[in-house]
């Protein structure tokens, strides 16, 4: 064992028993011990000191550092270090050649294992310290889940909010205390759980049967105009081409941050989010008819991302925040003041994508971006759909639009200069 490295020991649910001889001693020679109160007092006989892991990484880090080359030390974790374990967090802050792991069976594998369903085709996620919130569309998504949970996001809370959510009612299996005397496998429902209490130490698994459960107009990209809320004249919708291709001109990551400023019906932004599941997105509209349809939109397709502002962007932008990606569809003649502000709160690498369909505005968005320190791109989409006449066929040309694409000029040049 050298004292010039620090070692990541991962313990299963049974405890010490389930390390081999070799690490045991890696243990037992170990000057100083970290981990959490449960798994220390896993190993009684530590002739090392003992120092207990709470909310104090930080802490952890800096005496790691400092006894480093001076000291044998191990940190105890539970599983597998790198299976949502302080691998990542110690590796990040003390650099990866100071670091040995050693993986144990995961908590999440015995509980499969208990349950004795496999668990290669299952979306494995923590609440541990995390908010609930980022795991809903995981669930949505996945038809068998993995979860581990804490004292604080109980098997109990998280049915309550994937309930609020319209999650579908399914088979729930908690798994708790496992490994120990206590270890106790409930199956139920997730409508059953909001009356029922377990261990904090639980793993929790949904199974929604019949495979696959995605909610109804789950189509990630292309939903036709009809599928939406809108208006009766249907002038104050994306089309569906349109939407494609400015979404694809956004660059969208599962975690963006999107402003859709004069949403209309919110295609755009309903399509967003279901790009950026795990994002944020912000639907800006100030007309009333316009703002319900949104609303209509955003229950229709389930999506709890999207947040429905009320305003005259610019107004108010300031207030919301930061975003990777802005689309403008509408502007009501305050198209250089929107920009104004987008250009400025835009995060780095950040691309803005404005529809228009007249050459005035056209000269204006790019005038703007251009007096902001953007580099433009346009797009001009002719698109034309086939109609059915009597027994032939010919085509129906949509409105021309242009499609402005605005990224950072010193961002595109740093590219440019890359690819040389």
């Amino acid at each position: 064992m050298r004292k010039s490295k620090v070692y990541i020991i991962g313990v299963a649910p049974e405890g010490a028993p389930s390390l081999s001889p070799a690490t045991r001693r890696l243990v037992t020679r170990a000057e100083i011990v970290f981990g959490g109160g449960r798994l220390l007092e896993m190993f009684p006989s530590l002739a090392g000191e003992k120092l207990i892991i709470k909310n104090n990484l930080a802490e952890v880090a800096g005496l790691i550092k400092a006894n480093l080359g001076l000291k044998r030390m191990v940190v105890l974790a539970s599983g597998d270090p790198n299976f949502f374990g302080i691998a990542k967090y110690l590796t990040g802050k003390l650099g990866k050649e100071i670091i040995e792991i050693v993986p144990n069976v995961s908590a999440m594998q015995v509980a499969f294992a208990r349950i004795k369903e496999n668990w290669d085709d299952a979306a494995l996620v923590s609440v541990h310290s995390r908010p609930i919130e980022d795991i809903v569309e995981i669930v949505r998504s996945n038809h068998k889940i993995g979860i581990f949970t804490d004292d604080r996001n109980t098997p109990k809370e998280i049915a309550r909010v994937l309930q609020e959510r319209d999650l579908d009612n399914c088979r729930v299996f908690i798994c708790q205390d496992l490994g120990s005397e206590q270890e106790r496998i409930v199956s139920t429902y997730l409508d059953r759980l909001n009356t029922m209490e377990f261990s904090p130490l639980s793993v929790m698994i949904l199974i929604r049967d019949g495979g696959s459960r995605e909610t109804p107009h789950q189509q990630l990209l292309g939903i036709p105009e009809e599928k939406f809320h809108q208006r009766q004249d249907r002038s104050l919708i994306t089309k569906l081409e349109v939407r494609a291709i400015s979404l694809a001109k956004l660059g969208l990551n599962e975690d963006s941050t999107v402003w859709d400023i004069g949403a209309g019906s919110g295609a755009i932004a309903i399509e967003a989010s279901l790009l950026a599941r795990k994002g944020r997105i912000f639907a800006i509209e100030k007309d009333d008819n316009c703002i319900a349809n949104v609303r209509k939109n955003i229950e229709k397709f389930r999506r709890p991302n999207i947040t429905v502002i009320q305003t005259l962007a610019p107004d108010e932008l300031e207030e919301l925040p930061a975003p990777t990606a802005v689309f403008i569809g509408g502007s009501r003649g305050k198209l250089a003041a929107i920009l104004d502000c987008v250009c400025r709160r835009l995060r780095s690498g950040g691309r803005i994508v404005i529809n228009v369909a007249t050459f005035e505005n056209l000269n204006g968005a790019i005038s703007s971006l251009k007096a902001n320190g953007f580099a433009t791109e346009t797009t001009l989409v002719n698109i034309a759909r086939s109609k059915d006449i009597s027994d032939l066929t010919r085509l129906e040309a949509l409105n021309p639009v242009f499609i402005i694409t605005g990224k950072r000029k010193k961002e595109t040049d740093k590219n440019e200069q890359n690819e040389q």
